[in-house]
């Protein structure tokens, strides 16, 4: 189904791999006729050209990207203009895209959600954007329908921000990366290695995009084949896949922690621009006659069976037959997954769900980038029609990703049969996959055709003993299941005609509701701010010195962004700086917030001019003093600060605010074995914290939770490139250990100099 080459490979011609072998370029030449070094076809991807046109380094080994388009949604536009506007944002230099998809149907907070539409609207009149109102468009459809274009760059504040079976090149970042954009600066980055995605025959009937995705999730996620590489989809098998199919296998390319994605594209992509009547913005793509790939996934579409990624991630997965034949062992090892997941809080069960020796499910829900194209929903109306999903426990929502997609379901017929089965139609809205809407039961089993299906995301949160489960499956398995009423049933097994209707985009819906300022600024506008919406309180630069103390431990194989700042109720509060820390880590760590105040408060009070030997550090630093090399330190011009330990922290979503609410709450560095993504480093880049590699084993770490850490010539370190930092552990007498800061640019080490992105630019 999918296997990994051991090392590079060299596709010949579009349709031919030679894996790296001592005589190989010797045996492209008697082949092909071509001389040529690996260096020179690795040049010949797609991800080369595509990347060297928009970089503007000169130096193809340190990149410098300035992006076509930016996009962002509403829990992350308001804190990217505020920044933006604190550096010296007088209007957007590029087009920018501002939808409402993410906050349009939470409820906490009063006016708090619609606040921000507001501020978003009239930011789009005074800055020149655009701006996509609630229910209209998830952020990613959008961006297919109308920025998308062949051989274009896009930069998105989500994470699934991946537009490559289009022929665009898209990244989802931290909000600091827009900024940098806004303010016609660049996003800098070595040149990445890029991986082929070798596709050979052809889906069998009943299985979907997410069953091919999950496939190459289980196969590169744990091993890392592919982290912060851009992955590149090549060979014979993508033509006999549709755009939406290939749009659905490329969205999810994000969980396999890729930097990126890009296709080959064909007249099914340009059909694709001509019905969105922009079949000017179509361009043939291919990698060159010779190209060289970092290495190749090789996928044979005709042997994807059905799949199912069980709590809680999207490698975790399994074919729906495996889970079916061997379902007590796989439940039980997933049981067992989550007590390290969910740390023992709670009592959780799987097996229970197992009635008559089928596994039962609660909720079905399609929905959002991933689920909710034209072609999912189609598929999954055929399968359940004239069908009834029962009235038990089960229920099934189908969120269509934008409102033309609605439009066409209501024409041809499908929403009527999906609404007769028992099924319920909503708006286009990105709640279900991060938790603010249809949120399942307690100890209920929900399977989505959604992105994600972490710890702390949509109902699995640790709270008042409540816990949920979610697993991904494609919407055609989901229809399958429904159709059986709940019993878990994969596609494959239902006898069914597809109807494949074709699809026809309104656009008069977009021209209708959509504010296009077409780029032209109007100053004169008023920005509308509510009172939720605050400014980022003021951080000083990098102190000479500083002294940090531990403030939570985190032992799990890999930390996510969720839980670092959850999800879904507190999306009402992303405009709020302040308000938004105080959930920082609290599915993880419910003391965090606390230890980390108490921390800010002494950095507080020396920075007014009290005495850090009054507070808590000075038993720490009576212990340094008394060591001789650091016998004249000054600990009142000594920077205090919080940080955490955590293993592999920052999978899954682009949030800034994962660094973000540590910083506010007086956080100067992170401290981890390695880091999941390139964003979450990036994030606390550019929100002024160090970030830290601890090279040691986890188990047995020099320092603890509630342990202080001198750091001495810290900002000379950063200014003078030095990698290796040796710090201090402050026990009964200082214990020596080495952490490293990795790659950083000379900009990047400006940013953590002045503290921030913010005072970067202002200075």
């Amino acid at each position: 189904m999918i296997t990994l080459s051991k090392g590079g490979a060299y596709l010949i011609n579009g349709d031919r791999v030679i894996e790296d072998n001592p005589q190989v370029l010797e045996q492209i030449k008697a082949e092909t006729g071509s001389d040529i070094s690996k260096e020179d076809a690795a040049k010949g991807t797609i991800a080369y050209s595509i990347l060297s046109e928009h970089n503007v380094s000169g130096n193809m080994k340190e990149l410098q990207i300035k992006f076509d388009k930016l996009t962002s949604h509403d829990i992350t536009f308001v804190g990217i203009i505020q920044t933006a506007r604190a550096s010296g944002l007088e209007k957007f230099p590029i087009p920018y895209v501002l939808t409402n998809c993410h906050n349009s149907l939470c409820a906490v907070g009063g006016t708090i959600n619609e606040d921000d539409h507001v501020f978003g609207l009239s930011c789009a009149k005074r800055y020149g954007g655009v701006y996509v109102p609630p229910h209209q468009a998830v952020i990613h459809q959008y961006a297919r329908e109308m920025l998308a274009g062949g051989g274009k760059m896009i930069l998105g504040s989500d994470s699934h921000t991946r537009y490559g079976a289009l022929g665009t090149m898209a990244v989802g970042e931290g909000g600091p990366e827009l900024v940098k954009q806004l303010l016609s600066q660049t996003y800098d980055i070595k040149m990445p290695g890029v991986i082929g995605v070798y596709m050979t025959g052809e889906p069998v009937k009943g299985v979907g995009p997410q069953d091919v995705a999950l496939a190459i999730i289980k196969a590169v996620f744990a091993n890392g084949y592919v982290n912060n590489k851009v992955m590149e989809f090549v060979g014979p098998g993508v033509a006999s896949l549709s755009a939406d199919f290939r749009i659905g296998v490329d969205v999810m390319t994000t969980e396999t922690t890729c930097l990126s994605s890009i296709w080959k594209t064909d007249d099914e992509i340009k059909d694709f621009y001509s019905i969105h009547g922009r079949t000017a913005d179509y361009k043939e793509l291919n990698p060159k006659a010779v190209a060289y790939y970092d290495g190749m996934i090789y996928v044979d579409l005709s042997k994807v069976k059905p799949m199912i990624a069980m709590p809680f991630h999207p490698s975790n997965a399994y074919t729906i037959e495996e889970l079916n034949a061997n379902l007590m062992d796989i439940l039980d090892d997933c049981e067992k997954k989550a007590l390290v997941s969910l740390d023992g809080q709670v009592e959780y069960s799987l097996k229970d769900k197992v009635r008559n020796g089928k596994l039962y499910v609660e909720q079905g829900i399609i929905a959002g980038c991933a689920g909710g194209g034209f072609e999912n929903i189609c598929a999954a109306a055929d399968i359940i029609k004239g069908k009834s999903i029962g009235s038990d426990e089960f229920t099934l929502s189908v969120y269509p990703a934008s409102t033309p997609i609605y439009m066409e379901l209501a024409k041809n017929g499908c929403l009527a049969d999906l609404l007769a089965t028992g099924a319920i139609v909503k708006t286009a809205f990105c709640g279900p996959c991060f938790g603010a809407g249809d949120t399942p039961a307690n100890n209920a089993f929900s399977i989505r055709h959604s992105t994600r299906n972490f710890p702390n995301r949509e109902g699995s949160k640790l709270q008042n003993g409540q816990i949920s489960s979610v697993a991904l499956m494609d919407a055609r398995s989901i229809a399958a299941t429904a159709a059986n009423k709940g019993y878990l049933t994969a596609a494959t097994d239902i006898d069914v005609e597809y109807s494949s209707p074709k699809y026809h985009f309104d656009s008069t819906i977009y021209a209708n509701r959509v504010f296009d300022s077409k780029g032209v600024a109007d100053p004169s506008v008023e920005i509308k701010l509510g009172p939720n919406i605050k400014d980022w309180p003021s951080m000083i630069e990098l102190t000479d010195n500083i002294m940090l103390k531990v403030v939570s431990e985190i032992h799990d194989p890999v930390t996510t962004t969720d839980e670092l700042i959850p999800s879904g109720e507190t999306s009402s509060y992303r405009s709020n700086p302040l308000g938004l820390a105080e959930f920082a880590l609290s599915r993880k760590d419910p003391e965090y917030v606390g230890r980390a105040k108490e921390v800010r408060t002494v950095e507080t009070d020396r920075q007014e001019g009290g005495s850090v030997c009054d507070s808590e550090f000075g038993k720490a630093y009576d212990v340094i003093k008394a060591d001789s090399r650091f016998a004249d330190i000054n600990p009142d011009t000594v920077g205090i600060g919080s940080t955490i330990f955590a293993v592999k922290p920052g999978d899954g979503s682009a949030r800034e605010q994962a660094a973000s609410c540590q910083r506010v709450l007086g956080g100067l560095a992170n401290i981890a074995n390695e880091y999941a993504t390139k964003r979450y480093r990036s994030n606390l880049i550019n929100w002024g914290m160090l970030p830290f590699v601890y090279a040691g084993d986890d188990k047995q770490l020099p320092f603890a939770n509630g342990d202080y850490i001198f750091i001495p010539g810290i900002a000379d370190a950063v200014k003078n490139h030095i990698d290796v930092i040796k710090a201090y552990v402050v026990k009964d007498s200082l214990v020596e250990c080495e952490f490293t800061l990795g790659n950083l640019t000379d900009d990047e080490r400006e940013i953590i100099l002045k503290g921030c992105l913010i005072n970067y630019n202002r200075a």
